[in-house]
């Protein structure tokens, strides 16, 4: 019976393939900080689990920190990637969809029962959603113009540092309306339910691309000074740096419906015109 196969024959001159193919270090940087992130909020998890809740909101500030960092360097570095887009938005659920979740519960939300679990659930739960709502709409063409400098509804790690607010005010000696358990239930709904509201949120993307010369100076007096403030006061400028990201989520969502506004006219006017315009001859 004849073979189905031919027999081959190696040629001994052919250069061996490579298995594995280089990868640039501008690809690895953004990835490792990602990792880096990702580590931190797994960290504040174990903390939170043994007690130490100051060290648990420490690390989740790093991670917020971090993840304001990986995507920057990776565009600065052109080394931008969909592996670590998916890789951000899955160290970014861990870190600030589940991690504060679970800290605010063992450090006191625990005391409303089951209705506390329930609330660990939906902020979770909101926090994927908007992670994958964010996805979408980046590569959403049809976007408006003015939305290039707002998010819709508040990201993730903005929401993970609200959250932990009742825990700012507690170490803080502020008044803490948020400490009652079913208080800080209700309070973890509402952010939840903010991350996947269509409220425009102000996102900085482009502010500071171009800074005029003379305000240079007033900028590193200013960021030297909330530096300084930050590890002198940490709790009290977290709470009231919480309370005013709050408090202004009203007036910026105004400010973004006018511009909408705005644009929508433009827009019939200019397709007035057009209409109006004598035809060529």
């Amino acid at each position: 019976m004849a073979s189905l196969f031919q027999p081959f024959t190696p040629d001994n001159n052919e250069p061996p393939r490579r298995r594995f193919r280089p990868v640039p270090l501008r690809l690895l940087i953004p990835n490792l900080i990602t990792l880096l992130a990702l580590c931190a909020g797994l960290s504040a998890m174990r903390m939170a689990l043994e007690g130490k809740f100051d060290i648990a909101v420490y690390l989740v500030l790093l991670a917020a920190i971090l993840d304001s960092m990986d995507g920057r360097i990776a565009r600065l570095m052109k080394g931008t990637s969909k592996f670590g887009a998916e890789l951000d938005s899955l160290a970014d659920f861990v870190s600030f969809g589940a991690g504060p979740a679970l800290i605010l519960y063992l450090w006191g939300m625990h005391h409303a029962g089951p209705i506390g679990w329930i609330a660990v659930l939906v902020f979770s739960i909101c926090g994927a959603l908007r992670l994958a709502r964010f996805n979408v709409q980046i590569e959403d063409p049809n976007a408006p113009a003015w939305m290039a400098n707002y998010f819709t509804g508040v990201p993730i790690p903005a929401g993970a540092i609200l959250l932990l607010l009742p825990i700012y005010l507690d170490r803080s000696g502020l008044p803490n309306l948020l400490s009652p358990p079913i208080v800080a239930t209700a309070y973890t709904v509402l952010i939840a339910l903010l991350m996947v509201s269509r409220v425009p949120v102000f996102s900085g993307k482009k502010f500071g691309a171009q800074i005029p010369r003379e305000r240079v100076l007033p900028l590193f007096v200013i960021a030297i000074a909330l530096v300084a403030l930050l590890f002198s006061y940490p709790w009290e400028v977290l709470a009231v740096g919480s309370i005013a990201y709050l408090a202004s989520l009203a007036p910026v969502a105004m400010q973004a419906r006018r511009l909408a506004r705005e644009e929508e006219q433009a827009k019939r006017a200019s397709a007035a015109e057009a209409s109006s315009a004598p035809p060529p001859a």
